[in-house]
């Protein structure tokens, strides 16, 4: 093990940092805020950092899918002082082969978060409304942008009349900014559309019938985050939100000559959501449906918001064929919605976006899409001082198998 200090920051590695100031372990031992595991990954395949959650994960040679497997044993030895350290969430990982990798020591979340929404049709709207009643203790303001000034008058009026009979809650201030400003904040929200679907095309999944102009969109305001050297979270909504995702994060890093550099966003700045709908609706149909009943706060959620999801009744008592049943259910939520003559967005307003970025900002578990081995994906996460912990579970192989060929369809798709 090795041990350095720099910008008054502890880091330890497995491997010689020559350019960097040696001090000796009980030095480092004795720091009482979070430490740094210094790797080496190539970045089209690895985050700039994450939160070191097990031992298996300090000293991480490649990143993938098999990350959300439990694992039960490490092939080297660790002192006991850093395995606490380890059990209290206090070790980030960071990957040194971004060009910008120690901006992690001097980045800290807010204690009020600034947040701007970029679009206010139907889902945009709604958010608004949710963050605007329910954000007032976490969040400070909200700015909104969208090319219809229409509604952003409207919407200035309408959230900032959204107020208790009593004087004394808090409502974050809404108010319209300018899109040279849109990056001025802790949390920029993406929710353009170039539009969805009508109602009349109800046996397809819309989401991907969006990708093509949702992508152009999303590119442009990516290469504009770079521009401004954005610091906070790229939040993705607009579908399809995990392939999107992998555009902003791609579009960011290019240089003027299209070449990648990874002076951009880092890929953990890139957040997509969209699974969480998709597990509230995987409740919603467990408790309407009878064998599954007792399995409603079991249920788990992994995979793209579409086709590729995967439902899981439970993960101590998996039954393959009650999964199966709750995805294909979960899965025609969507179409069953836009077959009565309504699109389909509050609820995914609401459960996949609202309600987890308040977790998301509390450090609280939720669903979003991150990314893992150079591909974004939809699972149980929350964000922590010291970076993004993954839910590792348990988890059977016959379950296992199906969430890994769902990443890999991801990522083909992806990466063409």
């Amino acid at each position: 093990m090795f041990y350095y200090k720099l910008k008054d920051k502890f880091l330890i590695s497995s491997e010689e940092y020559p350019g960097l100031k040696r001090v000796p372990e009980k030095e480092v031992k004795a720091c009482q805020d979070i430490i740094y595991a210094l790797t080496r990954i190539n970045p089209w395949k690895s985050r700039r950092s994450f939160c070191v959650s097990d031992p298996s994960l300090l000293f991480l040679k490649e990143e993938g899918i098999e990350l959300i497997q439990k694992t039960k044993q490490v092939d080297y030895f660790l002192p006991n002082w850093l395995e606490s350290k380890i059990k209290n969430r206090e070790i980030c990982s960071i990957n040194t082969e971004y060009p910008g990798w120690s901006k992690v020591f001097t980045y800290q979340s807010p204690e009020k978060w600034k947040i701007n929404i970029l679009g206010l049709g139907d889902v945009g709207g709604t958010i608004l409304t949710g963050l605007r009643l329910l954000g007032g203790k976490w969040i400070k303001s909200i700015g909104i942008y969208d090319k219809n000034d229409q509604l952003v008058k409207r919407w200035e009026r309408e959230a900032n009349q959204i107020i208790d009979p009593s004087v004394n809650k808090k409502f974050p201030e809404v108010y319209p900014v300018k899109e040279s400003n849109l990056f001025d904040v802790d949390l920029f929200i993406f929710c353009a559309t170039v539009g969805v679907p009508p109602l009349s095309q109800v046996k397809k999944d819309v989401r991907m019938e969006q990708w093509e102009g949702n992508s152009r969109i999303i590119s442009n305001f990516a290469r504009q985050a770079r521009e401004k050297s954005f610091r906070g979270i790229f939040v993705v909504v607009s579908d399809p939100v995990d392939l999107l995702c992998k555009a902003a994060f791609l579009s960011s890093n290019r240089d003027k000559g299209g070449e990648l550099d990874f002076k951009g966003l880092a890929a953990e700045q890139v957040r997509g959501y969209g699974l969480g709908v998709m597990y509230a609706r995987a409740r919603y149909y467990a408790k309407k449906t009878a064998q599954a009943r007792n399995y409603d706060k079991e249920v788990r959620a992994f995979g793209p918001h579409g086709q590729g999801l995967v439902i899981a009744n439970s993960i101590k008592r998996y039954n393959e064929n009650l999964s199966e049943i709750l995805t294909e259910k979960t899965l025609r939520a969507n179409l069953e919605i836009r077959e009565l003559g309504y699109k389909p967005y509050i609820a995914p307003a609401l459960s996949s976006v609202c309600l987890p970025l308040l977790a998301t900002i509390q450090g609280k578990w939720h669903y979003s899409s991150i990314f893992l081995g150079g591909t974004y994906m939809g699972l149980r996460n929350r964000l922590l001082p010291s970076g993004t912990e993954l839910e590792r579970l348990c988890i059977p192989r016959l379950l296992m198998e199906k969430i890994k060929n769902s990443y890999f369809e991801l990522s083909n798709i992806s990466n063409q």
